[in-house]
């Protein structure tokens, strides 16, 4: 059947008259925008766990954060190797077996009564699978199977997270206040489980595997020999980028955005406002609400990307991030009031609208090896976002409130705006492609 279906895909010619056959890779870009809404249910839960281990295990939240530091952190270092196994091994394979450890990693944390092993399961295991579905995917698929619309896909598939966390936080918090924090732990591994069959069978490599052009190319392009030394490839193109002052500027900026988002709101969010008298179901409904408007928000920045300078949308998202989180302080409350909402949808549209000029950035300074180079500047956005998880647990641990997290956020987004005004207009010099000398 497969064949079949592949050999009608390779077929480029209408299909009646006046009619035009949809292009494979929309279809693989539907494929991985599912994916990656499947994986996201992870990302909803450790925000709505903090309160509920606390209680029960009587663990700091500072000891919680870190687990969830752990998992921030690994999902940003493992995923410029992802990028390489995938050369190596081919995306299907190395997204199948990332989303069955996901849900080995979930679905042992409740059997869990100590510490330690909340950081090897939700930390360990959950931060290495993560880690292979992160944006570097997206980001290999947008690559591989997009020459015209790579701004536009890279949004729609950043989207993609946000979209699962509009789908499962509600019904996370809901099983959380109803039915304890386990049943939501087995509810993100089946999520994982699920999605495994629509990899396997739907998601395809390279447009060269059904006889394609990528879209918007003017040759047809083979497909590349599988890459040797995945690992060592890795690491030489991030020696080779580390050279470049791009490289630090984007990695720079990244850090701060995934401190003032998975790190900041996401973990943090909802302990805040329940410690202010909101429900968590309340809270937890709000921050899917944020779900909502990054859909909106990051998909407009990809079409935007298309059209106007990358690193000028990056400081005019930072800054607008940097003047919401000042302000927050101020609205939190035991209800949900006007001022919040508007906040919640403000800062919504700026979620990840970072994402799709990042990218772009990294494609014009690095070309063919930009995947993993993404890769990195993603390990410096989730190492950011693995210290503002800890330390902000820490700070509510020693203040009280998490009122100076929230203004320190602000003012490290303000550096933000200005660092990425600095990266320089002019491409520099490709990073030498490690794919022939390896």
């Amino acid at each position: 059947m497969t064949q079949t279906t592949d050999a009608v895909d390779a077929a480029s010619t209408p299909s009646g008259p006046g009619r035009t056959r949809i292009h494979r890779a929309w279809f693989v870009a539907a494929v991985t925008f599912v994916t990656i809404i499947g994986a996201a249910a992870f990302r909803s839960l450790p925000g709505l766990l903090i309160d509920p281990l606390h209680q029960e295990f009587h663990w700091s939240r500072g000891t919680i954060g870190a687990a969830v530091s752990i998992n921030l952190a690994l999902y940003g270092v493992t995923a410029p190797f992802a990028a390489a196994l995938m050369d190596r091994f081919g995306i299907r394979r190395v997204v199948a077996v990332a989303l069955l450890v996901i849900a080995l990693g979930s679905g042992l944390t409740v059997w869990m009564t100590e510490a330690w092993q909340l950081l090897l399961c939700w930390g360990l295991l959950v931060g290495l699978g993560s880690g292979s579905m992160a944006l570097a995917f997206a980001a290999t698929v947008t690559d591989r199977w997009f020459t015209a619309r790579k701004g536009l896909v890279t949004g729609i598939l950043t989207a993609a997270s946000a979209s699962g966390q509009l789908i499962f936080l509600p019904v996370l918090s809901w099983i959380v206040t109803e039915h304890d924090w386990r049943p939501a732990a087995v509810t993100v591994a089946l999520a994982a489980l699920a999605v495994v069959p629509f990899v396997w069978l739907l998601l395809r490599d390279h447009p060269a595997d059904v006889g394609l052009k990528p879209y918007g190319a003017a040759e047809f392009v083979p497909k590349p020999a599988p890459v040797q030394g995945a690992a060592r490839r890795a690491v030489t193109v991030l020696l080779s980028a580390v050279r470049t002052g791009p490289f630090w500027l984007l990695a720079g900026t990244f850090a701060i955005c995934g401190a003032s988002t998975n790190g900041l709101i996401q973990t943090h969010f909802v302990p805040a406002a329940h410690d202010h008298g909101m429900p968590i179901t309340a809270a937890a409904s709000l921050l899917a609400v944020i779900g909502v408007f990054d859909v909106a928000g990051t998909i407009a920045s990809g079409w935007f990307t298309d059209r106007f300078e990358p690193r000028r949308l990056l400081a005019v998202y930072y800054a607008l991030r940097g003047v919401s989180l000042l302000f927050l302080p101020m609205l939190m409350s035991s209800t949900v009031h006007p001022p919040m909402i508007f906040f919640i949808v403000f800062y919504g549209l700026d979620w990840v609208a970072t994402v799709p000029p990042t990218l772009a950035l990294c494609r014009e300074q690095y070309g063919e090896d930009s995947a993993i180079v993404f890769g990195w500047v993603l390990a410096s956005h989730q190492i950011g976002a693995a210290l503002v998880a800890f330390l902000g647990g820490v700070a509510r641990d020693a203040f009280g409130s998490y009122d100076m997290v929230w203004i320190a956020s602000g003012a490290l987004c303000a550096v933000a705006a200005m660092m990425a005004l600095v990266i320089r207009r002019r491409p520099v010099a490709p990073v030498l492609s490690v794919r022939t000398a390896l």
